[in-house]
């Protein structure tokens, strides 16, 4: 997806095990297929999986991850990812790696979940328990920006997008839907912890239900408002109701969300339009539920 991207297979994640973590170094590795962008993921065995950046920035979370995902891990009611290894660069590749305990689920389908009430109920659970999170010395998000500040460049996307016919977005309903969201009350409270990334590809259902939040590479603090992208990025309408309700959350947090929701979705559509269609596909999806639901404040 990037040109400057490291060489990453399976023939270097075997080197890195058995020059590091030797007692693991009999067991297979097979590459996880993921639409993921920032780390490639290798199961390791049955129990484990090998995740490697991707970029810098990437890399520049595997320390925060090991210091962070332990302590927040007891105070949550789905399972999130176990660091039981820390990587050094060798055989070429430039950065800290992790080992994680493998987390078993299936990603959630936008569209085919079979209990969505229940996922929305879920959800809300799990991102209230996360905003309760002691925030004290925790890192920023990487998304703990205000929306005015990612105007221009949420502007910038909607100009690219809407001169590409492949992209086939409707730029002045999409500008229309941003501008109610500048207008929002801007959040006034402390910030908190947010995971700031809750999309399918980092949610494990089992039987329809929560299990497991991955990912958690832009978490950090921020408002709260980022953390519910998840209304659009997964729920279906109809259960949108309830997982705002839940979450207690008033009309300029609401609307404030759909502007968060909006900005990421057309920035990673217009990123990834050429090198990653399920990415797309899914920003695609995000923009769609957001115009049917209109930009009002309510």
């Amino acid at each position: 997806m990037r040109a400057d991207e490291p060489d990453i297979d399976a023939a270097l994640v075997r080197a890195l095990i058995a020059g590091q973590f030797p007692q693991w170094a009999g067991l297979p590795v097979e590459r996880v297929d993921s639409a993921g962008t920032s780390n490639a993921m290798y199961r390791l065995g049955a129990d484990l999986v090998v995740r490697l950046p991707r970029t810098p920035g990437a890399a520049g979370d595997v320390a925060m991850e090991h210091l962070w995902l332990p302590r927040l891990a007891p105070g949550l009611p789905a399972a999130i990812p176990a660091p039981v290894g820390m990587g050094r660069p060798a055989e070429g590749y430039p950065w800290s790696w992790s080992v994680f305990g493998w987390v078993p689920g299936e990603n959630p389908v936008p569209g085919g979940i079979a209990e969505p009430d229940l996922l929305a109920g879920d959800l809300a659970e799990f991102v209230s328990a996360l905003h309760r999170a002691d925030p004290v010395d925790a890192p920023a998000s990487y998304r703990s920006e205000t929306l005015a500040a990612r105007d221009a460049a949420t502007r910038t996307a909607i100009a690219e997008l809407g001169a590409s016919p492949d992209a086939r977005l409707d730029a002045r309903a999409v500008t229309a839907l941003w501008e109610a969201a500048l207008r929002a009350e801007p959040w006034s409270g402390p910030p908190v912890w947010i995971h700031a990334d809750l999309q399918p590809g980092n949610l494990l259902l089992a039987d329809g239900r929560l299990a497991a939040v991955i990912d958690f590479g832009c978490a950090g603090l921020g408002e709260p408002a980022v953390d519910l992208i998840a209304a659009w990025y997964v729920l279906p309408s109809a259960a949108r109701p309830a997982f705002r309700a839940a979450l207690d959350a008033d009309g300029a947090m609401w609307t404030r969300a759909r502007g968060w929701a909006l900005s990421i979705a057309l920035m990673e559509l217009n990123y990834y339009q050429e090198t990653n269609p399920v990415m797309a596909a899914i920003a695609r999806h995000v923009i769609g539920e957001l115009l049917a639901d209109g930009p009002g404040q309510d």
